[in-house]
Order: C-alpha cells, then structure tokens, then sequence
C-alpha cells in the first residue's frame, strides 16, 4: 500500500458481534444525549452535574462531557475562530456517539451558541438519540453569575468573539427542553428534564 496515497476511502467498517443493543440490554437502558445548551453562566455545568447525580442514584450509567474539560484533552489545539468551535462540536459529537453505541447516557454540557453547530451534533449522533435542552436564563443574570470575570472583561474589549458580548448566541427555536432557569431552583430543572426524557413518548431511561 502507498501511504502516501492512503485515504479513508481504503478504510472498511468492522463490524462488531456484539451490538449496541446488547450493550443496552446488559445495563437495561438507552443510550442516548442530553445536550445542554445555554450562554457561559447560565447554569449548564450546574444541572449537568446534578443531573448526572440524580441518574446515577437511579442506577443509569452515565457520563458526563464538559466544554472546558474537554479543551483540556481532545480539543485542546482549537481556539474560538467559528471553524474552531464547529470543529470542536464535530468532535464532541463523534464521541458521545461512541457512548450512545455503548449504551450510555451521556450529558454534553456546551455552549454551542450557533443553530449550525447543534444540528450538526444531532446530524452526527442520530435525531433519535439526542436531546436538545435549553438552560435558558437572561444575559444579565449569566453577567451576575460570572465569578471568573469573563463577560466583565470581555464588555471592557480584553476579550474578542466571547459568546453573548461581540459573538451571538442564537437560541434554540424548539428544545426538546426548556429551562427557564431564572424562575426555577436547579434541582426543579433537573426533575423537569429527567420526567421528559422518561415520558411516554420518550422512555429513553428505560
């Protein structure tokens, strides 16, 4: 073989003898994805991580994928250029698909402010095993909220293309969830979602 050469297009699919749905049954669930998207400060990592905890006490397997944690390790050599951040969901995406094919629930907690950038996500994991969740809460109270000084510095210029401020965030249209996360305590967020997601229509924990 040419190495030079070499392209996708001289990799084959190697089927696995043991299927998604054996792994499903094994841990008596569906895999699938909880997307949380939402502003810097709206509470996402907040209800993701209590999310996760109400699961596991349920005895689901879980795993939770974090947007800084992430650029620590498989997104660590991208910036915030718009072709950095869809990259960035690309890979994401891929990943958690590699969950959901192990029969897990996976909790992606993104800011992912662009329509493009989730389509893309659902597009790459499946319509059926993803979970749009808005963690919808007024700009002012993320700006309230930010301990770490971000959104302060970005209004006094320091910082370019940060999400709210100079770069949009476009809101979700039709969540499969919708948070108001100014109204509500995290913990009501947390049950509304887990009753969604385990409705009649849904039975995705089952």
């Amino acid at each position: 073989m040419n190495i030079k050469n070499h392209s996708s297009s001289c990799v084959v699919w190697f089927e696995h003898k043991i299927k998604r749905s054996d792994r499903e049954k094994l841990k008596n669930q569906r895999g699938c994805v909880l997307w949380l998207t939402g502003l810097s400060g709206c509470g996402k990592s907040t209800i993701a991580n209590m999310l996760e905890e109400k699961l596991y006490e349920k005895g689901r397997h879980t795993y939770l994928l974090d947007g800084d944690n992430i650029r620590h390790g498989l997104s660590s050599g991208l910036g915030f250029s718009e072709w950095d951040r869809l990259e960035n969901i690309k890979r994401v995406a891929e990943t958690a698909k590699l969950f959901v094919d192990a029969g897990i629930i996976v909790i992606a907690s993104f800011i992912s402010p662009l329509k493009k950038h989730r389509q893309t996500a659902r597009e790459i994991i499946g319509s059926g095993d993803f979970v749009e969740i808005f963690i919808d809460t007024p700009f002012h109270e993320c700006v309230k909220r930010d301990v770490k000084g971000w959104y302060k510095r970005a209004l006094n210029g320091e910082i370019e293309s940060y999400t709210g401020v100079d770069s949009p965030y476009e809101k979700p249209e039709k969540p499969d969830v919708h948070i108001k996360a100014d109204s509500i305590k995290a913990e009501e967020g947390v049950k509304v979602i887990i009753e969604t997601i385990s409705g009649a229509n849904n039975k995705l924990l089952v």
